[in-house]
């Protein structure tokens, strides 16, 4: 295999089957070969992450490393056809990608791999797959566990995000390749679209933890990943367990680093900017240069500990401080369990049957899934109008209560319907009645057994279940009350359940055990700095961004939830493409009839550069009714100023709704 430059800075990486993949570098200036910083990703290095490399690759190559950008088979300016997220396809490429910068004249044969999201699931996938080359990596906001932990299931429920990621990927991977790279890029265009996966649909059709989720779950075998791991994420992310049960898995190779952060780089933070950058080299200076840096010795989990606030759906830096601690899980960490009588939470249980019942649309208060997405208006609100809905349980305070890591709820409950869903939110309320969401996940009843064998429920019979909340670092205040809110849905985060829903549950047999940190233990943090947010300069801004979100009641009573987000038209300045973007989502549902709730996505991208012009509108939607999901799909591509006709196509499935 062989490397091509051109004008731009793209090379074109051959791979054993004739594909070639579309890549840019960075090359420091000496000639001397180097360390490898690797970032593979499906979200076009020309334009989509292009300000984005700006801030890293740009960066870290001044500090003595090439830094290289792969855009994924099928998208970018990459030749082939995207299949599926975390595929062999994708999987086996970055094997040959890696076996390829290993032999260039470049590489000193040491890499490294960096990524967010995406780059950081498959990066830690390639690790478990043993790659010679590959030394190191930095994994941020990924997961462990395709179907526990990722965009699509949630405790064995579905997520809605499941349905809006399918919407993001239709408009992503409907982009056509750059025509300055790519003088086939007509017809690769409309290959591309032609044969665009049914990613919905797919990932909709595997509902329990079967061999689909299991490919690139690394929990399958912790013991195949043996090359060190920072794991990075923040606590306005959606992915916050990962780097917990990585130091806890990988002792001494995995370090757990949770800032306020949302899911973007920390350096590019709207919740608190850090030195990112610094944490960066400083891993991979230890592991892919032989510093003695002193890295292996820092604090197994460091993370910042949040504090009340009141809280608020725009990106507002929160109130806390950082802690840390040597080894995880830690001694300083001792679970202690509450129990319920009547509405409240403690030592003491109560001897009644509790029930939990509540309208459909519970949940508005739920923020987005997964902030940092969009352009704002995403984190969680105040909680009181979902804890309203809820049935509570509180705690008065008398002292400070500071949480690290997982809660775990334990339950027995009865049901009157086959098919069945509990959410768990813990909450600190202050005296006012404002209720902060610290931590929540919901549980799919039917599998009370595993996530791989549910069954329908039987009304009426006793079964027990336990699971974990997610992870959390949170102090409470003394006169403050910690408040467990138990919901029969969470709309719309997580879709509901085919019918209304009457569960309950013994208050004997309720225990909620809390991860309580004895902070009078501490050692020296290694916070990372904080730092005025990194801005970007590789482009012109042609028309600002900007966004709004509303929630407002349909005429015929259904609650609806919606939010415009512009990302703004800009020009690269280096090969001078013009790029537009916008999304508008729709979320509605009737309060008493759960079977209502339906999404609609809608994606606009245009690109033009001199007389070159195309643009991509898509459309998804989803409802259901008690037995079947309704998928509805529309694509429409233009060229030419007066948006000439490319492709239309529409897609239509019915999928069997089984215990979700």
């Amino acid at each position: 295999m062989k490397a091509l430059r051109n004008f731009d800075d793209t090379i074109w990486i051959d791979l054993p089957d004739g594909r070639r993949l579309s890549a840019r570098l960075w090359l420091p200036e000496t000639t001397a070969p180097h360390p490898v910083i690797l970032e593979y990703l499906p979200y076009r290095k020309r334009d989509g992450t292009a300000e984005r490399d700006a801030t890293t690759h740009a960066h870290f190559v001044k500090h003595g490393y090439a830094c290289l950008r792969v855009d994924i088979a099928g998208t970018g300016d990459s030749f082939g056809q995207f299949d599926d997220e975390y595929s062999e396809q994708e999987l086996s490429d970055g094997e040959a990608i890696l076996a390829w910068i290993a032999s260039q004249d470049w590489c000193n044969g040491a890499v490294g791999i960096i990524g967010i999201s995406w780059g950081g699931f498959n990066g830690l996938q390639l690790a478990y797959r043993k790659p010679e080359a590959l030394k190191a990596v930095v994994s941020v906001a990924s997961t462990t566990d395709r179907y526990a932990d990722d965009i699509h299931y949630m405790g064995g429920c579905l997520l809605s995000d499941n349905a809006n990621w399918g919407a993001t990927m239709l408009a992503y991977l409907s982009r056509p390749a750059d025509p300055l790279l790519r003088p086939d890029w007509r017809e690769d265009w409309i290959a591309r679209m032609e044969h665009m996966p049914d990613l919905t649909s797919t990932w909709l059709r595997h509902q329990t933890r079967d061999a689909y989720w299991k490919h690139g779950s690394v929990c399958e075998d912790w013991d195949r990943i043996t090359i060190p791991v920072l794991a990075i994420t923040g606590w306005a992310d959606a992915y916050v367990n990962t780097p917990g049960y990585l130091a806890e898995h990988l002792p001494g190779q995995a370090k757990a680093l949770v800032g306020p952060w949302e899911h973007r780089y920390p350096h590019i933070s709207k919740l608190g900017a850090a030195d990112f950058h610094s944490e960066v080299l400083n891993w991979f200076d230890r592991w892919l240069k032989g510093k003695d840096n002193g890295v292996e010795t820092l604090p197994d989990y460091r993370a910042f500990c949040k504090e009340f606030m009141p809280p608020s759906r725009q990106m507002t830096p929160p109130k806390g401080q950082w802690i840390a601690e040597a080894e995880w899980p830690s001694p300083n960490v001792t679970d202690q369990d509450f129990y319920i009588n009547g509405n409240t939470l403690g030592s003491v249980s109560g001897q009644d049957k509790v029930m939990i019942s509540n309208p459909a649309h519970l949940g508005m208060a739920s923020g987005y899934f997964c902030p940092g997405m969009r352009y704002d208006n995403e984190l969680p609100g105040d909680q009181a109008q979902d804890d309203a809905l809820s049935t509570c349980f509180d705690m008065l305070l008398s002292e400070d209560l500071e949480l690290f890591g997982q809660p775990r709820l334990k339950i027995a409950f009865t049901v009157d319907q086959p098919v069945a869903q509990i959410v768990a939110r813990l909450c600190e309320v202050d005296d006012k009645g404002v209720s902060q969401r610290i931590t929540y996940r919901p549980f799919n009843l039917t599998h009370w057994q595993s996530h791989e064998t549910p069954s329908e429920l039987i009304p009426g019979e006793v079964y027990h279940a336990e699971f974990c909340l997610n992870a959390c670092a949170h102090r409470l205040k003394a006169g403050h009350r910690l408040r467990l809110a138990l919901s029969t849905s969470y709309w719309p985060i997580v879709w509901p359940s085919p019918h209304p829903v009457v569960i309950t549950v013994e208050e004997k047999e309720v225990i909620l055990t809390l991860p309580v940190r004895h902070s009078d233990n501490t050692i020296p943090t290694a916070q990372p700095a904080s730092i005025d947010r990194i801005i970007a300069d590789s482009a012109t801004t042609l028309r600002q961004a900007n966004g709004w979100a509303k929630d407002t009641v349909g005429d015929d009573g259904a609650i609806i939830q919606e939010s415009f987000d512009d990302f703004g038209q800009t020009q690269d300045r280096a090969h001078g493409m013009i790029t537009s973007s916008h999304v508008h989502m729709r979320y509605a549902i009737h309060p008493q009839d759960p079977s209502s709730a339906n999404l609609k996505v809608t994606w606009n991208f245009s690109y033009q550069r001199d007389d070159w012009e195309v643009e991509i509108d898509t459309s998804s939607h989803i409802r259901c009714d008690h037995e079947s999901f309704y998928l509805h799909r529309e694509l429409r591509a233009t060229e030419g100023a007066g948006k000439s006709e490319v492709l239309v196509k529409e897609w239509k499935q019915t999928i069997p709704r089984g215990l979700l």
